[in-house]
């Protein structure tokens, strides 16, 4: 695990630059110069591509991590793999962009009674369809290469600069309507040619393959798991993007919007998570190929308790200042409206941050094809609780249905994990930094509220989380926190 704290701090460093810029973007930017209406409709558009683009990669993204130990050699093009994870994108897109046009009508039907502007902008998903289709795979092929500093810097940091410009223009009246989401969409295409060029200088780029390489017994693995994966995403996608079109649906874009700056805030919670996952998971290929099962199970640990640490964190950081948030920002009594949100859209955070790694052990043993078997009862169950819930607690329900199926598809998920691979992210150090949650969280509790938010958010902020990180630090919750701590004081005292 030392290896993948070192090979993150790259990644984890640009992650917080572009969490500090999307935080001031859609806080301060987004808030202040976009009616609630349009952020609704800007994230429905993307949301709608990303659906759309997620099942027309045809399971590359996982396949690329699956199977890229079998054709690694840089000395021969890695065996064609580029030809391969260019190849099945097109298929997909030749696939389920035309299902998306012959679906126009009930896709208009649905979103017309509360949400008719979408009917406009219907045919400007497509684009952005095949520009995240793309930019998805080319950022996970330089994972596998072991190069994600870069990627991270190209979705974290660039995009978000170039869409302050997007916000800006259409803000100041620069750009109408039509310009802002035709600016929006090519700042996508922008960041897939960035991508392209970044890993034409880090990989081999022939389009040269041997069919022969791939023996039967290979071809048939892949295409089995190319099959499954699909059938799955078709329901997984769905479920993911179910709260944001009901709400849209069911309650219009001013709902949606505010649902979706909640939902934002409540998602900064999940940011280590980008950059532990990408380059653990490579290591972890590796080591289940090499049927070395006790490094896997250990990586599994190891990566579970650190990510339940950071994140924890930032969701007390987040939760104990939620009144200040809404307070600083502009138009704050609007978005106000989403507070619980953030709080239960947190908690799922927190949850998937403990167990989702489980779903990478999954995707790489010979249990693959377990995830199908639950998939479509969770989009049944999403469906279900977003129906029942949305009319009775807007936004809210929403967000609580979110969480009830994402803590039933994990502990179904690490039910499978537990059962068939052996493995447990549970540790001491887990229960520990439970203890040390609730006990800030009570503490924050008591501490008297001020009546400058400024002064409120900054000294509960200190008192919190200096109380936390030393909890942490002496309580001896992770050894890999405690040794890069240790290395880093170590430096200070040198100098």
């Amino acid at each position: 695990m030392g290896v993948v704290i070192r090979q993150s701090i790259k990644a984890t460093f640009v992650n917080y630059i572009g969490t500090f810029i999307g935080f001031i973007t859609t806080m301060f930017i987004v808030t202040k110069f976009l009616p609630a209406e349009d952020v609704g409709l800007r994230s429905v558009i993307y949301e709608a591509a990303l659906l759309v683009a997620t099942l027309a990669q045809l399971g590359t993204g996982s396949s690329i991590m699956r199977y890229f130990p079998y054709f690694k050699n840089p000395g021969n093009g890695h065996n064609g793999f580029l030809f391969y994870i260019l190849m099945l994108p097109l298929i997909g897109c030749a696939i389920f962009i035309p299902l998306y046009l012959l679906l126009k009508e009930p896709i208009i039907a649905f979103f017309s009674k509360n949400s008719h502007l979408f009917t406009d902008y219907f045919y400007w998903v497509i684009p952005l369809v095949i520009f995240l289709n793309y930019w998805s795979v080319f950022e996970t092929y330089s994972n596998a290469n072991m190069r994600i500093a870069m990627p991270k810097f190209i979705r974290e940091v660039f995009v978000r600069i170039l869409l302050v410009g997007v916000y800006l223009l259409y803000g100041l009246h620069i750009t109408d309507r039509d310009g802002f989401i035709a600016t929006y969409i090519a700042t996508y295409g922008l960041a897939m040619l960035a991508m392209l060029y970044y890993i034409s200088r880090i990989a081999p780029m022939s389009l040269k393959h041997d069919n022969s390489f791939i023996t039967p017994a290979l071809r048939k693995d892949m295409t089995n798991y190319t099959l499954i994966w699909v059938a799955g995403a078709l329901g997984s996608t769905i479920l993911g993007k179910l709260d944001l079109f009901m709400i849209s649906s069911g309650l219009g874009f001013d709902s949606a919007g505010i649902y979706t700056i909640a939902f934002y805030i409540g998602t900064v919670i999940e940011i280590p998570s980008r950059s532990i996952t990408p380059i653990s998971s490579p290591i972890v290929a590796e080591a289940m190929r090499n049927g070395d099962m006790v490094s896997a199970k250990k990586l599994h640990q190891k990566v579970s308790l650190n990510e339940f640490i950071a994140s924890g964190f930032l969701f007390l950081l987040i939760w104990i200042n939620i009144d200040n948030i809404f307070s600083i920002m502009p138009n704050g009594e609007i978005y106000r409206a989403g507070k619980w949100v953030v709080f239960f859209i947190g908690v799922s955070k927190i949850i998937t941050a403990i167990l989702h790694f489980g779903s990478t052990l999954i995707g790489f043993s010979r249990y693959f094809h377990w995830t199908l078997y639950f998939v479509f009862i969770l989009t049944g169950l999403g469906i279900l609780s977003n129906w029942l819930f949305i009319p009775l607690w807007g936004i809210n329900g929403a967000a609580v249905a979110t969480l009830l199926t994402c803590c039933v598809s994990l502990l179904f998920q690490q039910w499978i994990v537990f059962r068939k691979i052996k493995s447990n992210p549970i540790t001491t150090g887990t229960l520990k930094m439970f203890l040390i949650i609730a006990l800030s969280l009570g503490i924050n509790h008591l501490l008297p509220t001020l009546e400058n938010y400024w002064a409120d958010c900054m000294y509960r902020t200190f008192i919190i989380g200096t109380l936390t990180i030393g909890s942490i630090y002496f309580g001896k919750v992770s050894e890999d926190v405690n040794g890069l701590a240790d290395s880093i004081l170590e430096k200070l005292k040198r100098h």
